[in-house]
């Protein structure tokens, strides 16, 4: 008989106590993922144990629900290694679904896929990934790491990412909408470490390490044959990604735009890139799309050497090169003290070409990107209204430095400047309706601000809050009754600390 165990899960928009269950899955539980989910309801966590588990699973309509997610985790000392299989996981038509502390390696296909089962009405939904590392794949073509088709409202975060399939992507997102791609390390990449197509939009992708990247470390855009595109009458490629205070290293280009319409590329360190800092690109001419354009560049910090010089950017054909806007990014050539600085689409506006932005200490598999003292980046940048924190979790001050890394972050009365650690806080219900409740501890100064964007960085300004703090605690409630469905970041900032949580939001 197997064996159930039981824990409490307090579920805060009802009443009394439910209880979800632990299915463990190995020696003396259940032999595989399948097996398992055969039997899951609402609420309940398939554990994988130590060991190594053979990959391969299929599985349809794995559905929790908004305040019993089903979720499925290895031990979070390490060790739950999923291993082989065409797939470690083939996920279809999931939702309200957590995937964590899970090691995955040498699949065939893909790694991990989750799509929508090709109903694009029902898209696959509110699915969290976090603390996972992808090893490798043992494959050489358009093979992904983590594979995602038709999914809305979610989040991939704290995971790690290592030695792409060199024809593949280490996230490929075909029509996919609302999610955030946060605090991921990815490591010798193939063609991309993150692609983002098929009428992709609202995606923040920010405080991502990506070292040694890939081809196109980003590709914001792609293309992608007519059936695949989500929703199927989308004009575009990609739209209303945000790329925000991420560090690059070598890549043959760190950022790719390729069919791309209304993207941003801010406050970004691209360090060392192999050919090019920024690609411009149209590879789907179907009349239907719109040319690649009106997208931004600026805020970020790129430091080269002769590779990527002459030319800096790459301008395809039929793109929008004359629409992209362009300002306060600093260039600096290590090979030429004489550079005249790159060949960009549109003037850059009130740019630093060839003065050292004095790194800290940056090397091409991590260091420190922060410009010390007397860097020309410090606070030469546009102050952003989006006020998300930069690449460490430390606010940017007003000005902001230029890069991923605020240099002269701000201080308190005490002089402390603020430090990246997360605050205690705490949001419910997760997702919610229409009221967010939160509250917040480990405070040190008498007030909290509180600042609320979409994926796209947009402000919603009447959110905006001040709280004065009581023994080290606040709290408030948000009314989104007005906002649409869809990811939001709650900024939390206080004098000492800074901390960035997701909320979703529902009908």
């Amino acid at each position: 008989m197997r064996r159930y165990i039981l824990i409490p899960l307090f579920v805060l928009s009802i009443t009394s106590a439910a209880y979800a269950r632990i299915l463990p899955i190995g020696p003396g539980g259940y032999a595989d993922l399948t097996a398992a989910a055969a039997d899951v309801q609402p609420g309940d966590t398939l554990y994988f144990l130590q060991g190594t588990h053979a990959g391969g699973a299929f599985v349809e309509n794995l559905q929790g629900s908004a305040s019993a997610p089903i979720t499925i985790m290895g031990d979070p000392a390490g060790g739950s290694i999923i291993e082989g299989g065409t797939n470690a996981f083939q996920f279809s038509d999931p939702a309200h679904l957590r995937i964590m502390h899970l090691i995955f390696d040498r699949q065939t296909g893909n790694g991990v896929n989750i799509d929508d089962g090709g109903s694009f009405e029902t898209p696959a939904n509110n699915i969290l990934i976090a603390y996972c590392t992808w090893r490798g794949i043992d494959a050489t073509g358009n093979n992904d790491q983590l594979k995602m088709s038709g999914v809305e409202y979610f989040e991939i975060r704290d995971c790690t990412f290592r030695n792409g399939s060199p024809g593949g992507s280490m996230i490929d997102m075909v029509g996919c909408h609302y999610g955030m791609i946060s605090g991921n390390r990815f490591e010798n990449g193939g063609s991309n470490s993150i692609q983002a197509k098929g009428g992709t939009h609202d995606i923040l992708i920010t405080r991502n390490g990506f070292y040694y990247g890939g081809q196109r470390a980003i590709n914001i855009g792609g293309s992608t044959g007519l059936p695949y595109f989500r929703p199927q009458n989308a004009d575009y490629e990609a739209t209303s990604i945000m790329v925000w205070a991420n560090v690059f290293t070598g890549s043959m280009a760190p950022v790719a735009y390729v069919g791309a319409v209304a993207c941003a590329v801010v406050h970004n360190t691209m360090y060392m890139p192999e050919k090019w800092a920024v690609r411009i690109l149209q590879e789907n001419t179907d009349p239907r799309f719109q040319l690649c354009g009106e997208n931004l560049f600026r805020n970020n910090l790129i430091v080269l050497d002769s590779r990527a010089a002459a030319p800096t950017f790459n301008i395809g054909p039929n793109t929008r090169p004359e629409t992209f806007a362009l300002s306060h990014n600093l260039w600096y050539n290590i090979d030429d003290a004489n550079w005249q600085g790159p060949n960009t689409p549109v003037l850059d506006a009130q740019s630093i070409i060839g003065s050292d932005p004095l790194l800290a200490s940056p090397g091409m598999t991590g260091g420190d990107f922060t410009p010390g003292a007397g860097s020309p980046a410090i606070g030469a940048g546009f102050a952003m209204p989006e006020e998300l924190p930069d690449f460490l979790g430390v606010p940017f001050n007003s000005p902001p430095s230029i890069g991923a890394v605020e240099g002269d972050p701000a201080v308190n009365s005490a002089g402390v400047p603020p430090l990246a650690r997360d605050l205690n806080v705490t949001i419910h219900p997760q997702p919610a309706r229409d009221i967010v409740r939160i509250r917040i501890e480990g405070l040190r100064s008498p007030e909290v601000r509180l600042l609320v964007h979409d994926l796209a960085g947009r402000r919603l300004n009447h959110l905006d809050a001040s709280l004065p703090t009581r023994t080290g605690a606040a709290a408030a409630s948000l009314d989104f009754a007005d906002a649409i469905p869809g990811w939001y970041i709650i900024s939390v900032i206080d004098d000492t600390r800074a901390s960035s949580i997701p909320v979703r939001i529902v009908r």
